[in-house]
């Protein structure tokens, strides 16, 4: 076998590799709502409620498995927010974002955030209080407490209610919830001392899932799991990590303890969903993330400080609960208008904070003047590609003038023969002698690889782009291409590859091969490299790139097309302005005859 064909075998399966690993690391996206369902589990749960110690610790009970109690429900209806809560712990187990839809698909069902024990996946929060001093344990409500409805009918903006809960001992416990436009509930704590002593007590709020959720990515680029933040400082928790916590035998349970001085918050947060409890601002609070093992069951809690009521006073402590879409609007007017220190940090903005939070500013910004998400990301670009124009214009520049010294290149690879230092010497000269930077064409490149993650991480993490559409057969900017080669894109009558099979992610779509043909036509503004292995890469590299986007989220993959179409308009115009206008056609027909010449060495060989 002749090296040519040796090299054509190799880079073929190098190629292949690169993409392999690349599906690896870039694991393909599946639409909104596709995946299998976790099983059901039995109707029962355990309810190990936080127990306060004289000393101020908190610990929980030993899990018990208890049946659920058929208590009465309230209605929960906002403007973003449909579902019930149960009198059985005042829990918010039942809650829908009736602004979303699980897929695209007429009919289909709202997301449902929150479900009660009993359900698959079953998921919710609840509120109570752990007695320290002169209150017994079982006088105090926990999250299998049956409160009765003191005031309202309906929880709405307008319409708070309240529950009440006597334990017959002299106190009397009192929950205020109300809930505002978005997705922010609070829950207004209150207990009368009607005895004859002091009593102390503190006052909690807690989250627990059933088991991981099933329709995680489990890609890393995404953070999904427990969320933190204590006095300014993040943490964010895999669940894989959580189960791994140390096991303290006394408690019988996994568990994780953080003391906030001033502010803080944690919760769990999904790819686009979130639940998050939230302290009182400038106030004192334990946040603990549990794993019990037994049930395979997920807990976090806001434990507040110790409230020491004396005889015949009371005392209300309010604890709010974000429970909604990661909404960037919503989450950074709770940070900036109601004292949530950090809130906009639940969005997973990755390493490159500094450059994703300012991308998605600017293309929030746009979306909100142009009202297609799609246009807005194609402006985007522009804007991105004016801002890295001065060093374009360099290399560009740079490059334009490395071809014109190419003649004299040439003369000097002959006079230096196989003598590596004066061939060396010789370039480095005449580079001097003309003002040229080789390395000035690789700066704008460099640039762009951190703004290009950045902007993946923007389209993949943030909620502005699920199911936001673009134009014809995109309908869904954050999912790939839904278009297929395979069935000639959608002239034949049989449907596309189902996500993340072999077949979906040979056969690419539309955009994906719109994406390869714009870089080879980039590469065609200069004429092919004279040896043949770079010749070779460069040959293939536009389409390991086809394949390699082709599974990505449509929205990235319009980006990379508009830049490359700028990119080619700039280099055409740069280029043509310093005498070297690029002859496309004539560089693309003569790499079809390096082609053609090389097959025919190989034949006569």
């Amino acid at each position: 076998m002749d090296e040519q064909n040796k090299n054509l075998i190799l880079a073929t399966v190098l190629s292949f590799l690169v993409i392999m690993v690349w599906f690896w690391l870039f694991p393909p996206e599946e639409p909104a709502g596709y995946g299998t369902q976790d099983q059901a589990v039995e109707a029962t749960e355990d309810l190990a409620t936080p127990r306060v110690t004289a000393e101020g610790s908190s610990t929980p009970q030993a899990p018990e498995a208890e049946k659920v109690v058929e208590a009465a429900r309230i209605a929960i209806e906002t403007p973003n927010l449909s579902g019930t809560l149960s009198l059985q712990g005042g829990r918010i187990d039942d809650l829908s974002l009736t602004q979303y839809r699980e897929t695209l698909d007429p009919g289909a069902s709202t997301v449902r955030l929150l479900k009660p024990v009993g359900e698959a996946g079953a998921y919710f929060a609840a509120f109570g209080w752990a007695g320290i001093d002169g209150i017994a344990a079982d006088a105090v409500p926990g999250p299998d407490t049956i409160w009765e409805l003191e005031q309202g009918r309906t929880l709405t903006p307008d319409t708070p209610v309240t529950l009440k809960w006597d334990n017959g001992a002299g106190q009397v416990f009192f929950t205020e919830i109300s809930v505002d436009d978005d997705f922010m509930f609070s829950f207004a704590q209150s207990v009368e001392n009607r005895s004859s002593g002091n009593i102390g007590l503190r006052p909690y709020g807690l989250l627990r899932r059933h088991g991981q959720p099933t329709d995680m990515k489990n890609f890393f680029i995404l953070h999904e799991g427990l969320v933190r933040m204590t006095d300014g400082e993040l943490a964010e928790v895999d669940y894989s990590d959580i189960v791994d916590y140390p096991v303290h035998a006394a408690e019988r349970t996994q568990a994780e303890r953080v003391e906030a001085l001033e502010n803080g918050w944690i919760g769990y947060t999904d790819h686009y969903w979130m639940t998050t409890l939230i302290p009182e601002p400038a106030q004192p609070f334990r946040a603990t993330s549990k794993y019990f093992a037994s049930r395979d069951l997920f807990q976090a809690e806001t434990v507040m400080q110790l409230q020491t009521v004396a005889a015949g006073d009371s005392v209300t402590v309010t604890t709010r609960l974000y429970a909604g879409a990661k909404e960037w609007g919503a989450i950074r007017n709770y940070e900036l208008n109601q004292n949530v220190e950090g809130f906009v940090d639940s969005i997973d903005w990755g390493w490159f904070f500094f450059l994703t939070k300012p991308i998605f500013w600017l293309l929030h910004t746009l979306n909100n003047y142009i009202g297609n998400m799609g246009w807005s990301i194609i402006a985007l670009t522009f804007i991105l590609k004016a801002i890295v124009l001065p060093l374009a214009y360099k290399s560009h520049v740079s490059m334009a003038r490395m071809k014109e010294l190419q003649p004299e290149m040439e003369a000097l690879k002959e006079r230096a023969g196989d003598d590596k230092q004066a061939m060396q010497q010789g370039m480095m000269k005449l580079y001097k002698d003309n003002k040229v930077n080789p390395a000035s064409g690789c700066l704008p490149i460099l640039l762009q690889i951190p703004i290009f993650f950045s902007l993946y991480k923007v389209i993949f993490v943030t909620i502005a782009l699920r199911h936001a559409p673009w134009a014809g057969w995109i309908t869904d900017l954050s999912a790939p291409d839904p278009s297929s080669f395979f069935n000639l894109f959608g002239l034949m009558p049989w449907g596309a590859p189902e996500p993340g099979t072999i077949l979906a992610l040979l056969f690419i779509g539309i955009m994906p091969i719109v994406l390869g043909v714009s870089m080879w036509l980039q590469q065609k503004l200069n004429l092919a490299p004279t040896d043949p292995t770079q010749r070779m890469i460069f040959a293939w590299m536009p389409w390991v790139f086809m394949f390699m986007l082709g599974s990505f989220a449509s929205g990235l993959v319009l980006y990379w097309i508009t830049n490359n179409i700028i990119t080619f308009v700039q280099q055409y115009l740069i280029m043509a302005s310093h005498g070297s206008r690029p002859d496309v056609f004539g560089n693309i027909r003569e790499s079809f005859k390096k082609a053609a010449n090389t097959d025919t060495k190989d034949k006569d060989k």
